[in-house]
């Protein structure tokens, strides 16, 4: 045993609790402790001496953020949370990994105190940490103090660093110069198929050095002194963000299994559990032991993390006294208010243009950014084109680095260049989006939102309330040709459950969408925009009765109609122009605009049924993409006016009538439905 421990209670407590992954996994007969227990020593280090928390306040807001990217090893954190006094109890680590434990397999957010972010596809930890260290800097710029803005501490594994996602998140960070990030990489170099060496060779210490880190190296994981060291080495140097190297034996000290993928996951086996125990000393036949004085000895950190808390309590109180006006700012993002941007969107509102709704949602993006400082974003190199180029705002950017005249700003900048890096902002806009404080938005064009489809889906597991503005929404973006034009994306998105998918018809719709995302915080959003011109529809309604509804009536005839025509988007036009060509020939014609069918959805069954009354089972809906899940909504009787092959080269308002999307194939559409209900047999 190392002497390198601050007491000798301290290696006791290391000692008993890097066996405890072993009985768990060993009773369950699968899960993943190797990792867990070799990295016991540097999480130890990390929360008794480093890591500013008070378990008694979990969401303390002066608190450091520990994120463990390498989410399969969640019994390391786990550990760590029932040594600190998180309220995890023996029972929680013997029940990991089942229905309804406060353990689960890999952590969740809101779920386990003590977890700040969902981890478990690999690398994505790493973009939460990055974007969490952003928003610090946004948080100090915004609130003219540090008391708001942590050290981010990131543990990863070999399989996060392979991620591409690393990479691009790495190279930004380092750009960025975000010396409030700690990234540690737990170097194994063991993967479930073995020795890293197979697919995992470059010099990583010399990436991140080129990505612009400061770079250290633990040569002994097992070392506490020398994890000690790195460690405050780490946290004194300035300019940059920092690397450590943590080199471990995976499943350490495991006399057999230790250092081999074997170590990685499933049971290790009663007789390699105990010879693990009597390495350690320890009582090879006791299980889930755990002395009640070494557990009062590890919870001391508490006490540590009550009296930093207090002090930060007491600091804040004189902060506010000396800037009232940024303590205000602070209650009012905390109360997620956003009501100071709701006149300049009625303004708005009331001046429509027939313009494309990316350049509507610009006006409304340089509208309220002035007036909520909390919004801050931007896109993946393509801000004029999506429309969040925002004018007078300052830019994210390192220190010295504005370039006068093109994109001046500084540290903690509003408006963020991602650069071409799409999954990577992805997984930073949730880590922007964790605090609560701000409202984080990302842009790219439509068809690239598949590269940060896996950050998508975990904004929608974590309810974030992150906003995802993708434009160039259909074959209509013309002569760029099938590469960028999305034809399956809207229903492909449509699934990713808690995801509400927005895609506005004109100015108007626009406006309303926005302001509804903008004063409500139920999860992530994607607003879906046209690259083309559309007519400013000839619809009279409030916020109350529009787009905010998820589906309203935009045009309807007296009575009851026999046919309904559900469009979105750019398409709205389309099927307004065929209502009128309908009811020329003598037909009633309802056409339903439905920007997001996930509010539609939440409104209640009188209101759906008042839009799409269920007597009329002539339906067509419009859209320029695939039909996938429009059959939900038209029924065995209704047809849809959709694309189902790959676009061209060539002017957008071509390639629509050539893929058929026009006035005429919805003419005959609703034609075919209302001949197919009249035919229907009597029941």
């Amino acid at each position: 045993m190392n002497t390198g421990w601050l007491t000798t209670e301290d290696a006791d407590v290391v000692r008993y609790a890097r066996v405890l992954p072993l009985d768990i996994v060993q009773a369950k007969g699968a899960g993943h402790a190797g990792t867990a227990v070799s990295l016991t020593p540097a999480m130890y280090v990390l929360f008794q001496e480093f890591l500013r928390h008070d378990p008694q306040a979990p969401d303390w807001q002066g608190r450091d953020r520990f994120i463990l990217s390498c989410g399969h090893a969640s019994l390391a954190l786990y550990l760590q949370l029932f040594l600190s006094g998180y309220g995890l109890k023996m029972h929680d680590l013997k029940t990991a990994r089942t229905l309804d434990s406060r353990t689960p397999g890999h952590p969740e957010y809101g779920h386990t105190p003590g977890v700040e972010t969902t981890t478990g596809p690999l690398g994505q930890g790493i973009g939460n940490a990055v974007g969490v260290a952003m928003e610090s800097v946004r948080l100090q710029r915004l609130l003219g103090t540090s008391l708001f803005s942590p050290r981010v501490w990131c543990f990863a594994s070999d399989g996060d660093l392979e991620e591409g996602i690393s990479h691009e998140a790495s190279s930004l960070a380092g750009t960025l110069q975000l010396d409030n990030l700690i990234l540690v990489w737990d170097d194994n170099r063991i993967s479930i198929e073995g020795d890293t060496a197979v697919a995992f060779t470059e010099d990583v210490a010399a990436r991140y050095r080129a990505y612009g880190w400061h770079v250290l190296e633990i040569n002994d994981a097992e070392n506490p002194a020398e994890i000690r060291d790195r460690f405050t080495e780490a946290t004194q140097l300035t300019g940059k963000p920092v690397f450590i190297c943590l080199r471990t034996r995976i499943g350490n000290p495991m006399p057999a299994l230790a250092g081999t993928a074997a170590a990685h996951s499933g049971a290790p086996g009663i007789d390699e559990v105990r010879a693990t125990k009597l390495a350690l000393g320890l009582d090879d036949e006791a299980e889930f032991c755990f002395p009640d004085e070494l557990l009062t000895h590890a919870r001391r950190v508490g006490d540590r993390g009550k009296e930093q808390r207090l002090a930060w309590e007491s600091a804040v109180a004189e902060w506010r006294a000396a800037q009232p006006a940024q303590a205000s700012l602070f209650d009012r993002m905390a109360s997620r208010d956003t009501s100071t941007a709701v006149a300049a969107l009625d303004a708005l509102r009331a001046a429509p243009r027939a313009v494309a709704t990316r350049v509507a949602s610009n006006a409304i993006l340089n509208a309220v950014v002035p007036l909520l400082p909390e919004l801050w974003g931007g896109s993946a190199d393509l801000a004029e084109s999506n429309g969040t180029k925002i004018d007078g705002a300052e830019s994210y950017l390192p220190p010295g680095a504005a370039t006068v005249g093109e994109w001046d700003g500084a540290p903690g900048g509003q408006i963020v260049h991602f650069g071409i890096r799409e999954h990577a902002m992805g997984a930073i806009l949730n880590g922007m989006a964790l605090s609560g404080l701000t409202r984080p938005f990302g842009a790219t064009f439509f068809v690239f939102s598949d590269y940060m489809r896996p950050s998508v889906r975990l904004a929608a597991l974590m309810n974030l309330p992150v906003t995802y503005v993708w434009s160039h929404d259909s074959v209509a973006v013309g002569e760029d040709g099938p590469t960028h034009q999305p034809l399956e994306h809207l229903w492909s998105y449509r699934a990713v459950l808690g995801l509400a998918v927005v895609r506005p018809a004109d100015w108007v719709e626009t406006v309303d969408v926005w302001r509804r995302i903008l004063t409500h915080t139920d999860g992530p959003h994607a607003v879906v925009l046209s690259r083309q011109g559309v007519p400013v529809m000839p619809c009279a309604t409030t916020f109350d009765s529009g787009a905010a509804r998820g589906a309203y009536i935009a045009s309807d005839s007296e009575g009851s109609p026999e046919v309904v025509l559900i469009a979105t988007g750019s398409e709205v036009g389309l099927a307004l122009d065929a209502a009128a060509k309908l009811r020329a020939e003598g037909l009633a014609v309802r056409v339903v605009s439905a920007p997001c069918l996930e509010w539609f959805e939440q409104e209640d069954s009188s209101y759906r049924d008042h839009v799409l009354p269920p007597a009329v089972q002539a339906r067509v809906s419009v859209e320029a993409g695939s039909d996938i899940g429009w059959y939900r909504w038209v029924g065995s009787h209704g047809r849809t006016v959709s694309i189902s092959e790959y676009g061209q080269s060539g002017a957008g308002d071509i390639l629509l009538e050539r893929l058929g999307v026009s006035v005429d194939a919805i003419v005959a559409a609703a034609h075919d439905s209302i001949r197919s209900q009249s035919t229907q047999i009597p029941a």
